[in-house]
């Protein structure tokens, strides 16, 4: 497999100041996913902005991973619910015209 798309987990570690252990906790509860290749431990370059969201959260806010996990969650439905807005907001502009 070819690890043209993936960042090795040493590079993230460095270059966000957090442990090796952080990222195999976030894996654990589901929160990113760390490919290994040839004993190496990589991350996919699109989980990127994700992972940075997450290491914001953690670092700034001082948010523990459980509670990344509820805010990540918490995030997603309120896109979701923003969307289904969206949508019925212009099922309804057709009504009123």
């Amino acid at each position: 497999m070819s690890t043209e798309n993936f960042i090795p987990l040493d590079t993230l570690c460095i270059h966000y100041k957090v442990t090796l252990s952080f990222f195999f906790d976030l894996s654990e509860n589901g929160l990113i996913d760390i490919e290994e290749i040839a004993e190496t431990h990589y991350i996919h370059q699109d989980s990127l902005h994700e992972i940075e969201k997450i290491i914001r959260m953690h670092q700034d806010l001082a948010v523990n991973i459980e509670g990344i996990d509820v805010v990540l969650n918490l995030l997603q439905k309120i896109d979701a619910l923003t969307t289904e807005l969206h949508t019925v907001r212009n099922r309804l502009r057709l009504y009123e015209n």
